[in-house]
Parts: structure tokens; C-alpha cells; sequence
């Protein structure tokens, strides 16, 4: 049961922000990161930030806590950043942290990262001693952002460690951070019995217009259960991905332990873009892709309702923004607000989220500017026709940021010449403010 005091409690709604904090660290040193506080200079301006989240009436903040920078080494943690960040942002500034405990990454040390055997250990103990340490300050807590998003980056696609590819590779990420994420929660109770787990998870909404495609695209939905479902001990022999796991070698016995110990999070977090969760299976120049396509407020709903509908458990909308310029922002803002003032009526809907607080750097930004995203778009030729394929790289990295930072967040970063990051309020800032 949720605490009375938690800003998620029964008969409450809450306005959160968030700061993007993907947290990705190669195991080779010479590789690039893609650390988002280093790279948005929130490593520096953090007390500015987390003032301005308060200053623009977020009460909660869904905050990364760098797993990879923090736990240096198995049984060794570097807490004095953690130490100065969290007391300000909860003892000065009164903001309720729901900590992001995995995003992306893991520490380099993991030479296998989310395959590595050592891993579901690993994120237990780092779990186990941030609650410890933490337990006056934080209550709240996600084991991982996104697992199914996780699992095509690190699994499917070979963009982030452990690289892999193919849905052996997907499969061989996706049990052991099930595995992890249970592991997390019973730690995390076992250290605070009224702690508050939120579970986040991206939205998967697919379709196809080509009948040849309809199996594919059945998978590519029912996968997008099957991360929550396996923390939830509903993957059994009925469960109709059951024989692809074991195909794709899912261990037995991982997935007969998941059955027998199922993790119940407080909180189901749904996260949603407009312009890039609704997806069209379709066939470009010979190759199966996912067209990412603008489904308003419409998709929203489907996404809420779903989530709703198969879970049963009381939802936080934590991220939803889209990329443009402020009238833009501030449309997304006004619409997707009352969509969700009206699906709370019929939902259990405790929270909204507009993450970014600030733009971030687009995260091709680590491989020199190469696309790194699962979806194709839709682009103009220099010919003025219309063509599908994959964003273009977005310039090299050497020349700065400007040409990486993605306009999605409440406040604006502008690069200075001296390579800083100015930050300022957009419109859609003081609408949140005014609606918050």
C-alpha cells in the first residue's frame, strides 16, 4: 500500500519533472560516454536545476542517480556527489526524488553489462546500499527505466553494452534485468518496508498495413509486455511468449524463478511521445522497419488505457514531451494535460511528468553522429519529394552541441561560446507552472 505521505497516494495527483539522465559508460575507457548530467552541464548547474523544477511547481522529480559513475567497483561506492545533490534537493528544496537507479548503462567494471552472470547481484547490492544510505531522504524508487527500450539498444541493436544483436541478444538482456529488477524491489523493502517502487516502462504502439507483416508486428507488440510481465510472474508455459524465450535462450530456470517470485511495483509509469511511440511496421528498401508517426493526444489515450486495462495498477505519466519549438512544447503541454485530466476520471491516472526539465543531447551524439534510433521517418529530399529512412547524422561532435540538442525540455540550453549551456524558460515553462 502506498504511504499516505507519498505524493502518488491515493486520491492525489502529482506534477513532476524530470532531468535526462541516461547514464551509458563503454566497459573499453576509450570509448565515448553518453553521460547526459556531464553533457546538459548538469554536473555543475545542478543546484540551479533542481531550483528551477521547485520554482516551476514540480513537487516530485524523477532523478538519475549514475549508477555507473557511483558504484566504482563490486562492493565500492563514491556517494559524496549523491550525498550534496539529494540533501539539497530534499532537505532544502522539499521536492519527494524518485530515484532512477538503471538507465541505459552500467558500471564498467560489469565487463558483460546487463549479460554479464554478475549483473542481477550487482544492481541488488548497489540498490540495497543506496536505500540504506538514502532512507531519510528517499522513499521512492524505479529499478530500471525502460526495459524494453533497454533491451533493444544493449540486446537487439548492438548500440549500448553489451552489444548484442538479434532477439537472442534481446532475450539475453531482457531475463537478467528482470531478474535484477526483482531482486531491486525485495532489497529496496527489505531495507524500507513502506518504500514506493515505480515501475517505467515505454509505450509500444504498432501497426502494419501489409498483411505479410501482421506476425512481426504481433511480436514486436507482445514484446512490448513481456519486460513488466516477467517481473510480475506472469510468464508461465501458458503465456503465449513462453516457447519463443526458451528459443531465443531464455534459461528454464530464470524464467521459473521470475514465475515463483513476482516483484509488485507500487506505481506503473508510462512513458509517451506523440511524435515517436506510435509506430507503422512497414518494409523499407527491402528491410522490415518501424515508421515513427504523429499520434497526438489519440495515442495517449490508447497507451494510458492499456497499461490500465492490463495491469490494474495506479499509473504516473512519467515522460511524455515533443521536440519543437515553443509553440510546439507549449500545444503538447496544454492538450496532453487535459486528455489526462479526463482519463483520470475513468482511471486510476496519479501523476504527470514532462521530462525533459531541459533539452538534451541527442544521443548519437557518442557515436560521432550516427543515428543510433529503432525507427525510420519521414523526410524531405533535396528535391522536395518525400522519402523513409533514418534521420541523417546530425553533424560531428568536434564542431559542439548545437547541432545535438534536442528541443523537448520545459527550459531551453543554448550553446555559449565557451561551450557552456544557457539555460532558458520556454512558454511551455509557464504554462506547467500555471497548470502545476
Amino acid at each position: 500500500m502506498i504511504p499516505a505521505g507519498s505524493p502518488f497516494a491515493r486520491d492525489t495527483f502529482t506534477w513532476l519533472l524530470g532531468i535526462e539522465d541516461t547514464c551509458v559508460y563503454p566497459v573499453d575507457a576509450t570509448g565515448q560516454p553518453l553521460d547526459e548530467h556531464v553533457l546538459t552541464g548538469h554536473t555543475v548547474s545542478w543546484r540551479d536545476d533542481l531550483t528551477l523544477a521547485r520554482d516551476l511547481g514540480a513537487t516530485a522529480l524523477r532523478y538519475g542517480v549514475s549508477w555507473p559513475v557511483v558504484h566504482v567497483a563490486p562492493g565500492q561506492f563514491e556517494w559524496g556527489a549523491l550525498d550534496e545533490i539529494l540533501a539539497f534537493a530534499v532537505d532544502e528544496l522539499g521536492l519527494t526524488i524518485v530515484a532512477d537507479l538503471v538507465h541505459y548503462g552500467t558500471p564498467r567494471w560489469l565487463a558483460g553489462s546487463f549479460a554479464d552472470p554478475a549483473y542481477p547481484e550487482a544492481i541488488e547490492q548497489f540498490a540495497r546500499a543506496f536505500a540504506e544510505r538514502y532512507r531519510d531522504r528517499v522513499t521512492h524508487f524505479t529499478p530500471l527505466n525502460e526495459p524494453v527500450t533497454t533491451a533493444s539498444f544493449c540486446g537487439l541493436r548492438g548500440v549500448w553494452p553489451p552489444r548484442l544483436t538479434g532477439w537472442t541478444g534481446w532475450v539475453a538482456v531482457a531475463v537478467p534485468m528482470a531478474l535484477g529488477m526483482v531482486r531491486t524491489t525485495t532489497a529496496i523493502r527489505e531495507v524500507n518496508p513502506d518504500a514506493v517502487i515505480v515501475h517505467v516502462e515505454a509505450s509500444t504502439i504498432v501497426h502494419t498495413d501489409e498483411s505479410e507483416l501482421d506476425e512481426h508486428t504481433a511480436l514486436v507488440r507482445d514484446i512490448g509486455w513481456l519486460p513488466t510481465d516477467l517481473i510480475l510472474g506472469r510468464v508461465d508455459a501458458s503465456h503465449p511468449l513462453w516457447a519463443w524465450l526458451l528459443e531465443q535462450g531464455a534459461q528454464r530456470d530464470d524464467l521459473e524463478w521470475l514465475a515463483a517470485h513476482p516483484a509488485a511495483p507500487d506505481i506503473m509509469g508510462v512513458n509517451y511521445y506523440p511524435d515517436l511511440t506510435p509506430r507503422k511496421i512497414t518494409t523499407v528498401e527491402g528491410s522490415v522497419e518501424q515508421l515513427s508517426y504523429d499520434n497526438w493526444t489519440t495515442g495517449l489515450a490508447v497507451a494510458l488505457e492499456a497499461f490500465a486495462t492490463r495491469y490494474g495498477i495506479p499509473i504516473v505519466i512519467t515522460e511524455t514531451s515533443i521536440e519543437g519549438d515553443d509553440e510546439v512544447r507549449t500545444s503538447w503541454l496544454k492538450d496532453s494535460a487535459a486528455i489526462v485530466r479526463e482519463l483520470a476520471t475513468s482511471h486510476d491516472v496519479r501523476g504527470y511528468t514532462w521530462w525533459p526539465l531541459l533539452d538534451f543531447v541527442d544521443w548519437s551524439w557518442a557515436a560521432g553522429g550516427s543515428n543510433v534510433e529503432e525507427f525510420v521517418i519521414e523526410r524531405t529530399t533535396a528535391e522536395g519529394g518525400v522519402e523513409i529512412g533514418f534521420a541523417a547524422p546530425l553533424g560531428d561532435p568536434a564542431d559542439g552541441k548545437t547541432a545535438f540538442l534536442r528541443r523537448m525540455g520545459l527550459v531551453r540550453l543554448d550553446e555559449r561560446d565557451d561551450g557552456s549551456l544557457e539555460r532558458i524558460r520556454t512558454s511551455a515553462a509557464s504554462l506547467f507552472r500555471e497548470i502545476s
